[in-house]
């Protein structure tokens, strides 16, 4: 990889050393506070080898993560910054970012079409643009702030393209209040007609931020071959997307399993910010954290009870060339009924039925076996809009040793899944889940 090694050095700024994980697998203790109180200046710079970001003077390329928890475990892991969707909370992210010598790219909440704004109305547009004025003017001299992220997938399902009209003043704006931080805008994904209409009407755009999954490896010949020639960042990647993987016959979407994802994050990071050292300036991966999204497992590093998948590890190793001392549980399959999850599952009301699971440690530690079943999930969003977790079912199946369960099929027809989060007792988990549909 040929930013392994500006990934894997410590990294000098303005007087703090951030400190990578050692191979060790010790926990290194995060800075708890930096000497510099004022604005550090962010640049970007052409050079001859090609784009580079710079921070208070220094070379800076962004190892981050999207989300606003867990900086201890980030600092630690060799992460250098992390990403926000809007300024809620935005001067505690700050302030704890700061301590653990840690930036942020804060992220401007802007009006989305597919939510009812209307980029025709022109009061209310420069009603949105005095608003974000008050937010810049906020929190522009924290020394943590590394640049702006002006709304997110603003391209999701829109029609009027004067939005990129409003994100050009916002990002003229930000240059007049803030000469010190680059400014940006999330898209989802790339195509021909954004890059055209970003590049003749958002001018102000320093560089642009790219959200992908399935097709990150794509990312580096796309943005080059749609005519887009300033820098990038990718400001989300991670498992490949519900709308990305196969389905079930009843239109469930199959999710790999926390070791399937830990191998296509490895690979797909490799084949894009890996490889393109001329235009990326680095990216953020999604999500440091947990969140309900199709499932409860799908996006998050961590589980809800703070436990941390196989993917961390591997996003340890990308930063800093070293893996952790204790590393997560490796899964292998998942099994219901003897079938996989690509099987088209079809279970009869109250039936007994087998599960397995079957799991090792890299380090032999003793795993334990949580399962859980789940309703299929109702509440459907796009763009990452707040989703309800569905209530789980009590009752239904009988744990056994060694990763063994007898399931019991809930008596209403309908789509279910079967998780289950395997943990060797030192905070690491595996997860998999199985869809399966209930019928007479």
């Amino acid at each position: 990889m040929k930013r392994l090694l500006l990934n894997a050095l410590p990294i000098l700024l303005a007087g703090l050393v951030v400190q990578a994980c050692s191979n060790t697998g010790q926990r290194l203790e995060a800075p708890t506070q930096n000497v510099v109180e004022g604005p550090l200046e962010v640049e970007i710079r052409q050079q001859e080898d090609g784009w580079r970001l710079y921070r208070g003077g220094a070379l800076y390329y962004i190892n981050g993560a999207g989300g606003s928890r867990y900086f201890d475990e980030l600092a630690a892991s060799g992460g250098n910054s992390v990403r926000t969707w809007s300024t809620q909370n935005a001067q505690d992210i700050l302030d704890e970012a700061h301590r653990r010598g840690l930036t942020v790219t804060l992220g401007l909440d802007v009006a989305r079409e597919r939510h009812g704004f209307d980029y025709n109305d022109t009061a209310a547009v420069a009603e949105q643009l005095e608003r974000l004025r008050i937010e810049v003017q906020k929190y522009k001299n924290h020394p943590a702030l590394l640049m702006w992220g002006i709304g997110n997938e603003l391209n999701l399902h829109y029609t009027n393209p004067k939005v990129w009209d409003a994100v050009n003043s916002i990002a003229r704006m930000i240059h007049e209040e803030d000469p010190n931080h680059p400014a940006t805008t999330m898209l989802a994904g790339l195509n021909q007609a954004e890059v055209d209409l970003i590049r003749t009407r958002v001018p102000a755009l320093d560089l642009l931020a790219v959200n992908a999954y399935g097709d990150l490896p794509s990312v580096p010949e796309k943005v080059r071959s749609l005519g887009w020639t300033k820098p990038y960042i990718v400001t989300e990647w991670g498992p490949t997307g519900h709308w990305e993987v196969a389905k079930t016959a009843w239109d469930a979407p199959i999710e790999e399993t926390s070791s399937e994802k830990a191998a296509v994050y490895m690979r797909r990071y490799e084949a894009s910010m890996g490889t393109d050292t001329e235009m990326n300036l680095g990216s953020y991966v999604f999500l440091w954290g947990q969140k309900q999204e199709r499932t409860p497992t799908w996006y998050g590093l961590f589980t809800e009870a703070g436990q941390v998948s196989e993917v961390a590890d591997v996003m340890q190793y990308l930063w800093t060339g070293s893996w952790p001392r204790n590393r997560a549980p490796h899964l292998d399959s998942m099994l219901v009924d003897g079938k996989r999850a690509t099987d088209n599952i079809y279970l009869q009301p109250g039936a007994s039925y087998s599960a397995s699971v079957y799991a090792s440690d890299p380090n032999g530690d003793p795993l334990s076996y949580r399962w859980e079943l789940l309703p299929e999930s109702t509440d459907l969003k796009e763009g990452g809009d707040r989703e309800s977790r569905p209530a789980p079912l009590e009752g239904q199946f009988t744990a056994e040793a060694g990763g063994q369960l007898t399931l019991n099929a809930p008596a209403q027809e309908g789509a279910y899944r079967l998780f289950v989060y395997v943990t060797d007792g030192n905070n690491k988990v595996a997860t998999a889940n199985i869809p399966f549909y209930v019928k007479k």
